[in-house]
C-alpha cells in the first residue's frame, strides 16, 4: 500500500524546510532507515529516513524548495499504485529530482572531471591537533580565491574543542580554490583549499562531495547596461514581506552585506541562492539621487527602542564546558567543604623569595604555586582524590600527581594539565604552570596538555572571592577551590586579640568515591603543611 512522506516538523515556531538534496529518485527500490532526502530549517540541517519498505513513486518537490511542514514531498508503495491523490493541491508529479541553475558568471566553471594535478598545485589540509581530535571548525578565512599567498601567510583560523589554532601556508603561490565555509566541521586530514599557480587544474585536490568557491570577476558595465535594460525575474516575497532565499543564502548575505533585495533570484520560485548573492556582491550600488529624503543626524530618545537586543550563538568552546560542567553536576554526588589556613608563613617566606630572587636564581613565585606544590605533596597521601572514577563503579588510582591548572582565557576556561608536580621543585612548578597557562591563554596550546589530569586546582582569589563551589573535572575524584585572602583576628596567650593573614579553601569531592571524614583530613593535612611550609619545603629541599 502506498504512503506518503511528509516534510516533518522541527519545533513548534517552524513553518517551513527548504528540501536541500534528494538522496533517491523516482524508481528506487529503499528500505526502512534509508536517507531520502536532507531538508534544513533557518536553524539546522536534517536526513529524513523512509519509515518502511517500498519503490519510490512520486517526488512532489524540488532541490531547493521551500516546503510548508506537515505537507507530501513523495510517495513510497508498490509499481503500479494510483498516488493521485497524495499530490499536494494538485501538484505535478515530478519523475526525477532537477539539478539546480547556476547563475552564468564571468569566470569559468569548475571542472567537472577530476583530473592529474600539476606539481605546482597544492591542497592545504584541516591538522590534526592531538591523537584523540577526529574533526576541527574553521572559524575564519583570511583569504579569498584569486589573492596570492606566500609562505609563513594565515590561510585560515579554526578550532578544536579545548583551544584555537591559526594555520599557515607553506607554499607560495595564488588561492585557487575554498573547499568549506566559514562554521563548517572538517575532518582532519581533508583538503580545505587549494593553493597554486593560476590556471592550475586542483579538481584532484577537492573532497568528495564539495562545494568549490572560484573567483568571480565583476561584470562589465556593457554587461551591467544590457543585464538592466533586460527583465529581471520577481523575488518571491511572502504575504508579510519577507524575501525567501535560501539559508546558505542567506548566510552568504550577512558576510558580504548583500541586500537581499538587490540579488536576482534565479533558483526555483523565485528563491534567492548562494549564486545570486555572490553576484549582487560584485554588482555597481546604486547611487541614490539628490532628491532622497534626508536622514535625520540625531535620535530622540522617544525613538530609542529599550527593547533592541542581539542574538549570537555560543562559540564551540563554551558549548563544550557547558556540556562537560552539566554532565558533571548530573553524573557526580558533589559536595563541598571549606577550611582556612594562617596565611602568614606562606607570605613571610614569600616575600623572602621576591627579595632573593636574583641571589637564589628563583623564577618569580606566587602563592599558587606555593599551594600546587603543597597538594600535590598531600595528595600522596590521599589516594582516592587523585584518582579518576570510571563507569561509576572502577577506581582508577595514580602514582603520580598531574595537576590541573583551571585558567581563565579569551576563549573561556581552560585546564592545561602540569603532568608529574609531585616530582617536581618549587621553582620548577613556577616556571611550567606559567608556560602551560601563557600557552592556554595565546590559544596555541597542544590539546593533548589539556587532559589527563588527576586532581584540578582553581584559584579565584584575585578576584576578591571568599568561598565558592568549584565543579568537579570528570573523571577527576575531587577539586580545590582556592579564595582571597582575609585579615581576621585570634587570641594570642595572654588573651589579647592578633590580627593575621587568612586564606579559605573549598574543596569539591565525588561523595561516590570517598566520604566527608577522609575529606574532612585531607583539607586538615593540607591547612598543616600550609601553614608550616617553610619547615616543609626546607625539609624536602625542594625549592
Amino acid at each position: 500500500m502506498a504512503k506518503p512522506i511528509m516534510m516533518p516538523k522541527q519545533g513548534i515556531t517552524v513553518e517551513s524546510c527548504v528540501l536541500t538534496k534528494w538522496n533517491v529518485k523516482v524508481g528506487d527500490a529503499v528500505k526502512k532507515g534509508d536517507v531520502l532526502f536532507s531538508y534544513e530549517t533557518d536553524k539546522s540541517a536534517f536526513d529524513q529516513e523512509s519509515e518502511f519498505d517500498g519503490e519510490v513513486l512520486a517526488l512532489f518537490c524540488e532541490e531547493g524548495d521551500e516546503v510548508p511542514v506537515l505537507t507530501n514531498v513523495c510517495v513510497i508503495g508498490n509499481k503500479g499504485e494510483d498516488i493521485s491523490s497524495f499530490a499536494p493541491n494538485g501538484a505535478p508529479q515530478v519523475e526525477e529530482a532537477k539539478p539546480e541553475v547556476k547563475a552564468e558568471v564571468s569566470a569559468p566553471a569548475p571542472k567537472k572531471v577530476k583530473g592529474e594535478c600539476p606539481p605546482t598545485c597544492f591542497g592545504v589540509m584541516m591538522p590534526k591537533q592531538g591523537i584523540t581530535v577526529e574533526s576541527c571548525i574553521l572559524t575564519k578565512w583570511n583569504v579569498k580565491v584569486g589573492d596570492a599567498v606566500k609562505k609563513g601567510d594565515i590561510l585560515f583560523s579554526y578550532e578544536t574543542d579545548k583551544s584555537a589554532f591559526d594555520q599557515e601556508s607553506e607554499v607560495e603561490g595564488e588561492v585557487l580554490a575554498l573547499f568549506c565555509e566559514e562554521g563548517d566541521e572538517v575532518p582532519v586530514l581533508t583538503n580545505v583549499c587549494a593553493v597554486g599557480k593560476k590556471g592550475d587544474d586542483y579538481s584532484s585536490l577537492a573532497p568528495d562531495g564539495a562545494e568549490v568557491e572560484v573567483a568571480v570577476e565583476a561584470p562589465k558595465a556593457e554587461e551591467v547596461k544590457a543585464e538592466a535594460s533586460a527583465p529581471t525575474q520577481t523575488v518571491a516575497t511572502s504575504a508579510d514581506g519577507r524575501i525567501f532565499a535560501s539559508p546558505r543564502a542567506k548566510n552568504l548575505a550577512n558576510k558580504l552585506g548583500v541586500d537581499l533585495k538587490d540579488a536576482i533570484p534565479t533558483g526555483p520560485n523565485g528563491r534567492i541562492i548562494e549564486s545570486d548573492v555572490r553576484l549582487a556582491s560584485v554588482a555597481p550600488k546604486k547611487v541614490e539621487t539628490a532628491s532622497a529624503p534626508q536622514v535625520a543626524t540625531e535620535v530622540k530618545k522617544a525613538d530609542v527602542d529599550f527593547k533592541a537586543y542581539k542574538d549570537e550563538k555560543m562559540p564551540n568552546i563554551r558549548k563544550v564546558i557547558a556540556k562537560g560542567m552539566m554532565n558533571s553536576l548530573q553524573s557526580m554526588a558533589q559536595l563541598t567543604m571549606n577550611i582556612s589556613f594562617d596565611c602568614t608563613n606562606v607570605m613571610e617566606l614569600r616575600k623572602f623569595f621576591k627579595a632573593n630572587e636574583e641571589k637564589l636564581h628563583l623564577p618569580p613565585i606566587t602563592i599558587n604555586h606555593i599551594i600546587v606544590f603543597a597538594l600535590s605533596r598531600v595528595l600522596k597521601n590521599h589516594k582516592d582524590l587523585n584518582a579518576h572514577l570510571l563507569n561509576g563503579d572502577t577506581m582508577r588510582y595514580f602514582e603520580h600527581v598531574n595537576m590541573g591548572i583551571a585558567t581563565d582565557t579569551p576563549r573561556g576556561l581552560l585546564v592545561p594539565t602540569l603532568f608529574g608536580a609531585d616530582t617536581m621543585t618549587l621553582s620548577e612548578i613556577a616556571v611550567k604552570s606559567k608556560a602551560l597557562s601563557n600557552d592556554a591563554i595565546k590559544g596555541g596550546i597542544n590539546p593533548e596538555l589539556l587532559q589527563g589530569g588527576t586532581f584540578t586546582v582553581s584559584n579565584v582569589g584575585t578576584m576578591g572571592i571568599e568561598s565558592f563551589t568549584p565543579v568537579i573535572n570528570p573523571p577527576q575524584t575531587g577539586i580545590l577551590g582556592v579564595n582571597t585572602l582575609e585579615t581576621r583576628v585570634k587570641l594570642g596567650k595572654n588573651g589579647e586579640m592578633i590580627p593575621y593573614t587568612a586564606m579559605n579553601l573549598s574543596l569539591t569531592f565525588d561523595h561516590r568515591a570517598l566520604d566527608g571524614a577522609p575529606a574532612g583530613r585531607f583539607l586538615k593535612e593540607l591547612k598543616d603543611y600550609l601553614e608550616n611550609f617553610s619547615y616543609n619545603l626546607l625539609a624536602e629541599g625542594n625549592i
